[in-house]
Parts: C-alpha cells; structure tokens; sequence
C-alpha cells in the first residue's frame, strides 16, 4: 500500500481482552510492559490511536523513556468527526509535541486554531485508511506505532496495512463479557484469515510480550 511499517501494538489478557465490559483497562500489564512500551514509541515516528481512545482513556500519547527521546514521535488520533476535547491532554499538550488530527471531512478550525495540524483523508464519514498512509508517508513518516483501539486496529488489519503485532499479554483472564482487542474483521471464510509467524517472545516479568510478522503466505 506504502512504504510505511505499521506495528500494531496490543495490551490484552491472556483472552484477549483490553478492558472490562465498562472500559475500565488501567492497568491490566505491568509497569515493567508499560515501560517496554515507551520504548517502542520512541523508536517510531509516529503514534496513532482512535478517538474513542482519546475519549476513554485521555492518553498523552508521549514516549516517556529514561532518558527522554530527543524528539517526540508525532501523535496522531484518527477522528472522523473532529470530536477530540480541545481540553485533552493531546491538545495541552502541543508544546511537548505535535498533534495531527485526522477527519473524513469534518469541520476542525477549533483544532487548527489551538495548534494542531489537520489533514482530511476520508469521504465524509470514516477516515481511509489508505488516503491516511499516503499522507503520511508524503509528510515523510516512516514507521507507526498503532496503539488502538479495536476498531480502528481492525481496519488496519482488514486492508493488510498492519506488518507487525507487538502483543503484551498479563497472565489474567477476564471473560467473554471484557471487550476485544480487536473489532470485527468480516471473515466469511477462515482461509481468508491474514496469518502471522512469530518472531520472538519476551518475558517482562509475569508478562509475555509476543513478536509477529504478518506471513506472505
């Protein structure tokens, strides 16, 4: 599709689940895997997540390693409807970093005027997957860091955009009515499914942070 390499990074039980059935998902890895985590923003040059993201868990989206990278990694939230809360620490934020805000077409002067840059990639009602990594690779990105949430991971998988999975597991279960790691793929037939080889496994503690890469095969 582009020249861009999208690590999908994914913080589950071991159910994979990444939160109860009322969101609540602070802390389900440990803060040895959270730190693992930092160190994978910082090693990409771009993070990207949903709104409801933004809306659920208000992230800073910043790599906070020891020491601080030298520089940020952009921090992008897919928006279709310009609905991010100027008042988030994404927005309060810009003097740490920058801030992109991608829309389908939406209205976003609010956004624009408080600092953050706005590029429209969509037709009106969802952000384009595609139209979003060609934008991004002509604004000189080269690797993602996609941090969620289900919705917006599953459309990445679902146009085969997404060449890597970084899979934190914590050693929990939380059942069926936790919600999923990833939304709805629209499989018909199981061949279909995209297949992934693993690479490497780590161990953080209790955690287990699984590599794979998506197999071409």
């Amino acid at each position: 599709m582009t020249g861009i390499r999208v690590t999908l990074k994914l913080a589950t039980s071991l159910d994979g689940r990444i939160a109860l059935a009322d969101g609540t998902s602070q802390w389900i890895t440990s803060s040895a895997s959270r730190a693992r985590a930092h160190e994978m923003r910082a090693a990409h040059d771009a993070i990207l997540v949903g709104v409801g993201t933004v809306l659920a868990d208000d992230p800073l989206l910043t790599a906070r390693t020891i020491p601080l990278p030298a520089c940020q990694p952009l921090r992008i939230v897919a928006d279709s409807h310009a609905r991010t809360p100027l008042t988030s620490k994404l927005m309060t934020s810009l003097n740490v970093g920058p801030v992109v805000i991608v829309t389908a077409g939406s209205d976003a002067r609010p956004h624009v005027a408080a600092g953050a840059a706005v590029w429209r990639c969509g037709n009106g009602l969802r952000v384009s997957v595609g139209e979003f990594l060609r934008r991004a690779e002509a604004e000189g990105i080269r690797t993602i860091l996609l941090e969620g949430g289900s919705h917006l991971a599953a459309s990445f998988v679902r146009e085969g955009a997404v060449h890597e999975l970084a899979w934190f597991r914590a050693p929990i279960l939380i059942g069926g009515e936790g919600l999923s790691a990833l939304g709805e793929l629209g499989l018909d037939i199981l061949k279909s499914a995209t297949r992934w080889r693993p690479v490497a496994t780590e161990r953080i503690g209790d955690d287990v942070l699984d590599t794979y890469v998506r197999s071409e095969q």
